[in-house]
């Protein structure tokens, strides 16, 4: 077991979405010897560190550098949690995502497992392609066929940690579609429900993408959707207790279709669903992802028995504690 108060936390991406929830869990857990790492860029994710405690911020690329010319001033560290990276299905730039997603996880890596250090870091359910059901980590990582550059950018690492005999040494994570507080920077990104919340306010109507499947009924694709509190609680639990290391699926274990997500959102602002279908953009017809859900055995085998929160309860728990009054996390006590 990993003792997280022994030494100092590294948390990368720690003003964006999942890292902030990060170390608003760690607070949570009376936890404050952290150093935050990110880039803040011109995006409002800055808002996000503000209810939140801990001893240090560098922007990312003056922390590799440091890193680069002087370890010896992060010898305190002791877990890192790599957060840090761009997390767009879009991005067309591969060179970008190979240096952000690849490039600068490999050099975390090796600072982490050339020191002993706990080292977790955030894969992806995209690194699965076209696969859909069950999605066990067991499959082989040479057959998986990601179908965007982001999911190829986390496969590649997967790939790497493998051959260098490195993933045993550390936990991998493939987050499934994760929401909930502090996305609201993440434009495009943002899930789905902090879309439709906004729409309903603006407009009283949500819109869906329609299915070009015809074993998917419009609003019935099905995704495995994760709430961003039970999310970090599986991190944080295989930080301290999966040392064994590897690959894990983080997500609810359940689909659910994207009319049931809608309709918890109306339900949680007390208005009758009133949904509108639309046409997906060409490009992302052949990349879409009709059905995801995770197999969380090994989750389960690891100690984790948290139940994951409902997905209508974890909808109005966001639009009632953190939408409709526009707070953060460490904002609330919900």
């Amino acid at each position: 077991m990993t003792d997280l108060s022994k030494g100092r936390i590294l948390v990368t991406g720690g003003a964006g979405f999942v890292g902030s929830a990060i170390v608003w869990e760690l607070n949570r857990r009376g936890l404050t010897n952290i150093l935050i790492t990110d880039f803040l860029g011109s995006d409002e994710k800055w808002k996000n560190l503000v209810p939140l405690r801990f001893a240090d911020y560098l922007e990312a690329d003056d922390f590799l550098k440091k890193l680069a010319d002087s370890p010896s001033l992060f010898g305190n560290i002791a877990t890192v949690f790599h957060l840090g990276g761009c997390s767009s299905t879009t991005e067309k730039d591969a060179s970008y995502l190979i240096r952000n997603n690849f490039e600068y996880t490999k050099t975390l890596a090796h600072f982490a497992v050339d020191g002993t250090r706990r080292f977790v870091y955030a894969s992806s359910a995209a690194t699965y392609g076209s696969i859909a059901a069950g999605l066990p980590e067991t499959v082989d990582l040479n057959s998986l066929r990601p179908l965007n550059m982001y999911g190829y950018s986390k496969h590649l690492f997967d790939l790497y940690a493998a051959r260098a005999g490195m993933l045993q040494r550390m936990t991998g994570l493939k987050y499934f579609n994760v929401f909930g507080p502090n996305e609201d920077h993440k434009g495009d990104m943002r899930s789905v429900v902090h879309k439709a919340f906004h729409q309903i306010q603006e407009t009283g109507t949500a819109s869906l993408f329609k299915s070009y499947r015809p074993e998917f009924p419009d609003g019935g694709q099905r995704r495995d959707f994760l709430y961003v509190k039970d999310a970090v609680a599986a991190t944080i639990h295989l930080a301290e207790h999966a040392d064994g290391g590897g690959l894990y699926n983080i997500g609810s274990g359940e689909p659910n279709t994207w009319l049931s997500l809608v309709t918890a959102i109306f339900n949680a602002l007390s208005r009758p669903p009133k949904i509108q279908f639309i046409e997906m953009p060409e490009y992302l017809r052949e990349k879409y992802q009709y059905f995801t859900c995770a197999h969380i055995d090994k989750l389960r085998s690891a100690g984790f028995t948290q139940k994951m929160t409902p997905l209508h309860d974890a909808v109005y728990d966001y639009v009632k504690h953190y939408l409709v009054p526009g707070k953060h996390l460490g904002d609330s006590d919900s």
